[in-house]
C-alpha cells in the first residue's frame, strides 16, 4: 500500500482507536499480527490476545483523539508520527509518538507504538 491509499488507511485506523470500539479496530490486524506498547513491551500475538487487550485499553480511553502528523512510507508498510489527546477532568493530556507499522495487503501484521509513557502518570 503507497501513497493516498496509505494515508487514507492510517486516518481511518486511527479514527477506530476513539469511541471504544475494539471489535472495530481489531478488523485492521492480522489474525496472527504482534502489537507492542510501551504498557506491553514484551508484545502481544494473535487477534485473541491483541483484542482483549485493547477491550482494557479502549474502554479506560474511549474518548481519547488520535492525530495523523507524518507518514513515511517503508517497504512493508510505514513509520507513522502521530499526536494524542486524551480528555481530562483537568487539562487534557496531550503527547506525540512513532507507530511502527508492518502490513500485508490492507491487514496490520506488525504494530510496535513508541512514545513516553511517562506523560499518563
Amino acid at each position: 500500500m503507497t501513497g493516498r491509499n496509505l494515508t487514507d488507511f492510517i486516518d481511518s485506523w486511527l479514527a477506530s482507536w476513539t469511541g471504544n470500539q475494539p471489535d472495530k479496530l481489531i478488523g485492521y490486524y492480522s489474525t496472527d499480527a504482534y502489537y507492542q506498547d510501551p504498557a506491553r513491551p514484551t508484545g502481544l500475538r494473535g487477534d485473541a490476545a491483541i483484542l482483549g487487550y485493547f477491550r482494557k485499553l479502549l474502554a479506560v480511553n474511549p474518548a481519547w483523539r488520535w492525530r495523523r502528523v507524518e507518514v513515511i512510507p517503508t517497504e512493508k508498510g510505514c513509520c507513522l508520527k502521530w499526536e494524542a489527546s486524551i480528555p481530562t477532568k483537568g487539562d487534557d493530556i496531550h503527547f506525540t509518538g512513532l507507530d511502527i507499522v508492518e502490513m500485508e495487503g490492507d491487514k496490520i501484521t506488525r504494530n510496535e507504538v513508541y512514545f513516553d509513557a511517562s506523560v499518563l502518570k
